[in-house]
């Protein structure tokens, strides 16, 4: 697996970054990765980019001038599309280098307002629809198409990012070879009744005031089994991956809403699904040793419940062990995420055609 000094540690970190030069691909702040941003036009507050990320190709020649540093095609390889959560951005590479031996491309999409692309002007995370983030998957897939002519990918998602993407894949049947979840944000916690009370509390709220923010509760305690400074290994952005959540404006939750009212009433997705969580949830206010090896920010049998509504060919598998990011758990639970995750995709592929 990769060293984790390919991330910056916090203090070397910029706050925010710049667009790249259109079409180009730039160095990313993590060593051996590239960027490349997607420009999404404007909103009221202003220009909105989304970023693709990936592993700088073998072909690249550092020495050049950045207009020559584009790599050539790869007809014959799947990529891979990696949509992150809340209040998060790319940072794993372990994952990157996982689906690459297994012989896929691996590609990171942070979107609008998020990690790479979020601007100093602009509202962490804010928007009010989740099919907003439409924009930016057409836009990442249209390079993907580009450096992978012919090749339909697969999509990964995580926690609120694999919520978008199942909606998404409805939304577009055909589109992609596959769906993998890691910890999906598929409904409320508790149960669809608080939900829709919640929802009904807020809309009204929502309109009057569509700026305004939700205050929940404040917890660190899942950022402190992720992050180096704490009792974690990973390098995070203080600003990207905060130590405590992004504030959560009123119509995002409505939009995260709306979706888990969607998941349950059942999208009936025609792609191989994969839905990888860990086997125990442990929520607390406080860090305790427990939250090692336990989801701290979803109902993992919820979860279970609500997958069952995807599509046709589900399969769930829980990691014991395993954090919400299961992807960032401890090193052995990941590898055998990672794992799982590879061996299944290997079967998918040879799915029939939908």
């Amino acid at each position: 697996m990769s060293e984790q000094p390919i991330h910056p540690a916090p203090d070397q970190l910029p706050d925010y970054l710049t667009d790249t030069a259109p079409g180009v691909w730039e160095p990313d702040i993590m060593r051996g990765f590239q960027r490349l941003s997607l420009p999404l036009g404007y909103d009221d507050q202003g220009p909105v980019s989304a970023t693709l990320v990936r592993r700088a190709p073998a072909d690249v020649d550092w020495s050049l001038p950045v207009p020559g540093r584009n790599c050539s095609a790869e007809p014959d390889t799947i990529p891979v599309l990696s949509v992150h959560g809340w209040s998060d951005y790319f940072f794993n590479a372990d994952e990157a280098e996982a689906f690459e031996q297994a012989g896929y491309r691996f590609y990171a999409l942070d979107l609008r307002k998020y990690g790479r692309s979020l601007r100093s002007y602009q509202t962490p995370g804010f928007i009010d629809s989740l099919s907003n983030y439409d924009d930016e998957i057409r836009a990442g897939l249209a390079v993907l198409d580009r450096l992978h002519p012919g090749q339909r990918p697969v999509l990964l998602g995580h926690s609120t990012g694999a919520l978008t993407l199942s909606l998404w894949t409805q939304r577009h049947p055909g589109r992609i070879r596959a769906l993998i979840m890691n910890s999906p944000w598929l409904e409320l916690q508790g149960n669809s009744w608080v939900r829709g009370m919640a929802q009904a509390v807020m809309e009204p709220l929502s309109k009057i005031s569509p700026n305004s923010m939700v205050n929940l509760p404040h917890t660190d305690s899942y950022w402190q089994s992720l992050s180096a400074q704490a009792h974690g290994e990973w390098n995070l952005h203080p600003l990207w991956r905060p130590r405590y959540s992004f504030r959560v404006p009123r119509t995002w939750l409505i939009a995260v809403l709306t979706g888990h009212r969607l998941v349950a009433s059942g999208l009936e997705i025609r792609e191989p699904i994969l839905v990888l969580t860990s086997r125990d949830t442990k929520f607390t206010m406080k860090y305790q040793p427990e939250v090692q090896r336990a989801d701290a920010v979803i109902d993992v049998k919820v979860t279970a419940d609500r997958a069952a509504h995807l599509g046709r060919t589900m399969t769930l598998v829980k990691i014991t062990d395993a954090l919400h990011d299961v992807f960032a758990s401890a090193p052995e639970v990941r590898r055998e995420a990672l794992t799982v995750a590879t061996t299944w995709l290997e079967w998918a592929l040879g799915w029939p055609e939908v």
